[in-house]
């Protein structure tokens, strides 16, 4: 079983072009894929905004990723936001 964090990130407003175009500089990035990432998923929140949800194997490894990626969040307009952390007793991952 592979334990780890899963972390929701809602962004009220936030668009499906802030959100492609920070993602490809964050992929483009020379540290990337950051240290615990296991996968990640987004979409549309149905009420006009971005919802990301991440799973890494620990809090401090995403919150460390964020650090990284924060120059690329601002150059893109997203704006600042407080990720929800869950304990994950199983994540599988193709």
């Amino acid at each position: 079983m592979r334990k780890g964090v899963v972390v929701t990130v809602e962004i009220p407003g936030g668009t499906q072009e802030q959100y492609e175009e920070t993602t490809r500089l964050i992929q483009a990035a020379e540290w990337f894929p950051p240290a615990g990432f296991i996968a990640h998923a987004s979409g549309p929140d149905g009420q006009g905004g971005w919802r990301i949800t991440d799973f890494f194997d620990s809090e401090e490894n995403f919150l460390a990723f964020v650090a990284k990626a924060k120059p690329f969040f601002e150059r893109t307009g997203m704006p600042p936001v407080m990720p929800s952390f869950q304990q994950a007793v199983n994540i599988i991952s193709g």
